[in-house]
């Protein structure tokens, strides 16, 4: 298929889009009460004759206008509703010819006995304090399979291509079912397997606090999702089981089954996928494993590992890469064994198997030094997973609660790799093997209503030994040496312990005192040999590139944190206070530094108006080395490298200034916001490195004065005409840092990025939606010389509900790089998949089409300080999958 004819492709389906927009109906008018006046906030839905489906929905604004918009045409139920008023419906026909209608109510008054009714809200979306909750029905269009494609379509919430879940730019906390939590910072392993036909409504939940007793004391931004089950679903053992099989595609399969039971006093949910088309079953495994944030004690904390083999994928959906056969088995249970007692365990377990392939062509300039290199790399990546993990909760007294968290970890990867570099066959063997323990403790005191006391207590072990191999030796100008392959051993384990006290105290004008003391002590140990080997025989371990590492940190600190409240001003310093403790062992060498030092912070938050709000900070930071920066001799982490630390202590110095301005809020047409960070690192690690065709060495150097500045702002508007959303996203940065290459001096070396784009997302109630963008990238990188390139990203989704049975939808990808030449820089992708449902809720059956247009490989450019890479990667071909879904 050529390019023109996809070209077409596109134009057709704006074309329908175009003429389908402009054949709506306006219906608007006003609301008023008996006396006349105003009124605002009034429900108005539009449904048809006989029928409980809303066609479109709305509410009054303040001065007691509404406007809705459809495409539909028959006789229709206009309803006007509103608390204490009698509600009024209206009888109305549209036809081909109604552009515009024009139906005026008004409602009286009803008196209401509130011990003797129950108010119920039909509303699709309603705002309470801290929460707002989506009607699923409203905004679900029938084509949604598992949760990530219903809150895809909840306004407001962005679903990355991933699977990560953002409010506006921030990340989602996790996703629950009934306001309990199988998978935290996991949950993509809820959202892409759990169906969505038994969810009734969404929950946003804003200044959400993972410890209950915390609400409504600390300053909380953070969000989170609870799914709230129809009441069918609750009690009872419910779930589905899809098979797919290729049509027209050699040995393409997915398998997929989910088993649920929402009680009220246990939960079950049991799910199993099995896919080699690419699909990703898991997200992040790392979320699920391990803990990421900044306020409990151990988050962050984890074993530093020296090597892996390259599989970086470009900035394709994932499964068009992807070669995998992956195997995926969760059970997971909650327990509410008494009023005061809940337990939750969890065990998963995933078995996955990929290959990668990528081709390269990349030029090196550095210095007076110039080369090129040639490979052709085939990766072939074997991982198990068996995680398990138990919360064991105890609610002492009303005030009082006791959590233990116990989690268990062990992953063994197995890469295997042919390397075709410079027309020399290279093997590669690298076998990690990961072990996880996990135990922390928190006791949870809620001393009044405004003051909570929290003692924690964590202990980690994490080993991940490493052993690499690779069949051919390229370092003759490096080693004297009659080797013919190399071997690289690494022993890496990390053992954190801590201990804190957390006091937060709420005054009574709304200002908030934080005091945390604790003591952490983690200690490194990394054990590294390079070895030089003829056939099976050791041959040589060559000084220099051996090393034995115990790094340790204890870290004895106090952190104070007073949030001033005045009136529409919140103003928040902080302090925190580290006395160091470090040692730092090589082989029989040790030395010990005890450092002190203070890093403050100032925050400021102005609420203008309900509309306008400000919030600024700047910030001083010292932080301590880690181990990866310390080691002082040479290790072998890729097949043409040796990197190596500075040998000694370093703590870094940081300062920091943000600027953020949002307009509007929730739930309003146009809401805008912005932000403005600019950091200087006083020091920092830069390298110094010697690159030669076969080999690099790179040694970590401190070098003084860094800058970077960074931008970013999004738009969304509303377009009640057009019953659409449009997303408009510009931002950049600029950096410079510095570094030597080849014996150079010192050399600057500049960075500037700037990308804008935009998207426009239907909202119709009818057969019709559509999803649109582009987005453009710019990179530039200045050294001795300049290289620049901008690459283009532009997307169509359609849908199509024909009716209750029937559905389809298309996706269109088109990418466009910019310093490739014409024959290989424009590449097209589409996606179709169909779904007819025999019986609802019981049986349907589908079909998808994936790289429809069967593009083969994909190539992308990119460019750094001393080298630019023109990459071609091999992409899934086209596969047609036939499924049958059952529902139980």
């Amino acid at each position: 298929m050529t390019f023109n004819l996809k070209n077409r492709i596109y134009i057709f389906f704006l074309i329908i889009n175009c003429n389908l927009l402009i054949s709506q109906t306006i219906i608007k008018g006003g609301v008023t009460d008996s006396e006349g006046k105003n009124m605002s906030n009034t429900n108005i839905i539009l449904k048809p004759e006989n029928s409980q489906s809303i066609v479109a929905y709305g509410y009054t604004d303040e001065n007691g206008k509404y406007e809705l918009k459809t495409n539909k045409t028959g006789i229709f139920i206009l309803s006007f509703s509103a608390l204490n008023y009698e509600t009024v419906s209206v009888t109305v026909e549209l036809t081909n010819e109604t552009k515009t209608l024009e139906k005026n109510a008004t409602l009286l008054y009803k008196s209401i006995e509130l011990n003797e009714v129950i108010i119920e809200s039909n509303r699709p979306i309603t705002i309470k304090k801290d929460s707002i909750i989506f009607d699923v029905k409203a905004f679900a269009q029938g084509n949604e399979e598992v949760v990530e494609d219903l809150l895809k379509k909840i306004p407001g919430l962005t679903v990355d291509s991933d699977g990560t879940i953002k409010v506006g730019n921030q990340e989602i906390e996790k996703v629950m079912v009934d306001y309990d939590d199988f998978f935290e910072k996991g949950y993509k392993v809820l959202t892409k397997n759990m169906p969505s036909s038994p969810i009734e409504k969404v929950e946003l939940l804003q200044h959400y606090s993972n410890n209950k007793h915390l609400k409504g004391v600390e300053n909380s931004e953070k969000v989170a999702l609870n799914l709230v089950l129809k009441d069918d679903a609750k009690r009872q053992w419910f779930g589905n089981f899809q098979l797919g099989y290729g049509l027209v595609s050699e040995n393409r399969y997915e398998v997929k089954s989910n088993v649920m039971n929402f009680g009220k006093k246990n939960k079950y949910y049991f799910l199993t996928n099995l896919n080699n088309i690419g699909e990703e079953t898991t997200g992040d495994v790392s979320n699920l494993i391990y803990s990421f944030g900044d306020e409990q004690i151990g988050d962050n904390e984890r074993n530093a590992t020296l090597m892996s083999l390259d599989s970086y994928v470009p900035q394709l959906k994932q499964k068009r890469v992807t070669f995998n056969n992956a195997e995926l088995l969760s059970l997971n249970s909650i327990f509410t064994l008494t009023n005061t007692i809940k337990l939750k365990a969890l065990v998963f377990v995933n078995q996955d198997e990929n290959q990668f392939y990528r081709n390269s062509f990349q030029s090196f300039f550095a210095n007076t030094t110039f080369f090129e290199n040639t490979e052709n790399f085939v990766l072939q990546k074997n991982t198990l997973v068996g995680f398990g993990k138990v919360d064991f909760n105890y609610d002492i007294s009303k005030n009082k609660t006791l959590q233990v968290t116990s989690k268990f970890n062990t992953t063994k990867t197995k890469d295997r790799s042919n390397l075709l570099f410079n027309n020399s066959l290279l093997n590669e063997r690298l076998t990690s093997t990961n072990q996880l323990i996990d135990e922390k403790v928190v006791f949870t005191n809620k001393r009044t209503s405004s003051k909570v006391l929290l003692f924690s207590g964590r202990f980690i072990s994490e080993k991940t030994p490493q052993d690499y191999q690779l069949n051919q030796f390229l370092y003759n100008d490096l080693f004297a040496s009659n080797a013919d392959n190399v071997a690289q051993i690494n022993e890496n384990k990390m053992t954190f312990y801590g201990v804190e006290g957390f006091l937060l105290d709420r005054k009574k004008k709304g200002s908030l005192l934080e005091i945390k003391i604790g003591n952490h002590y983690r200690e490194d140990v990394l054990n590294s040999s390079f070895q030089l080997k003829e056939g099976n025989q050791l041959v040589d371990a060559p000084d220099g590139y051996q090393n034995q590492t115990t790094y340790g940190v204890n870290d004895l600190y106090v952190k104070f944190k007073y949030a001033f409240k005045f009136k529409k001003i919140n103003l928040v310093p902080q302090a925190n206070l580290h006395q160091l403790f470090n040692s730092l062992e090589s082989f029989d060498l040790r030395n010990t530094q005890n450092p002190f030092f203070i890093n403050p912070k100032l925050g400021i938050e102005y609420e203008i108006n309900k509309k306008n709000k400000v919030l600024a900070s700047y910030t001083l930071n010292q932080t301590n080395a880690t181990v990866l920066e310390v080691y002082n001799n040479y290790v072998h982490d890729g097949f043409r490298s040796f990197s190596k630390g500075t040998g000694t202590f370093n703590q870094l110095e940081a300062s920091s200034a943000l600027l953020n301005y949002t307009y509007g809020n929730w739930g309003d047409k146009f809401f805008a916001s912005t932000f403005l960070l600019y950091s200087r690192n006083h020091d920092f690690f830069s390298t110094n490195s010697l690159i030669f065709q076969n080999y690099s060495q790179t040694e970590k150097i401190i070098i003084k004065d860094r800058d970077f500045l960074t931008m970013s702002t999004s738009i969304d508007r509303y377009f009640k005409p057009i019953s659409s959303n449009l997303k408009l996203l510009f931002g950049g940065s600029k950096s410079n840092y510095k570094n030597v290459v080849n014996n150079s001096n010192l050399r600057e070396v500049k960075n500037y990025l700037i990308n804008y784009g935009f998207e426009l997302r239907s909202g119709f109630r009818g057969v019709f939606n559509y999803h649109i963008g582009s987005k453009w990238d710019y990179n530039e990188v200045k050294t001795t010389i300049t290289n620049s390139f901008t690459n283009n990203t532009s997307f169509l989704d359609l849908s199509f509900v024909i009716n209750s049975k029937f559905n389809f939808q298309i996706q269109s990808e088109r990418y466009y790089f910019g310093n490739l030449d014409s024959n290989t820089n424009t590449y097209y992708f589409m996606d179709l998949e169909g779904r007819y449902t025999v019986k609802e809720n019981k049986l349907s059956f589908s079909i998808s089409g994936n790289n429809l247009f069967n593009t083969e490989t994909f190539r992308n450019y990119s460019i750094s300080d001393i080298s630019i890479s023109n990459t071609e990667y091999r992409l899934q071909p086209r596969y047609v999958l036939l499924k049958m879904e059952l529902r139980f």
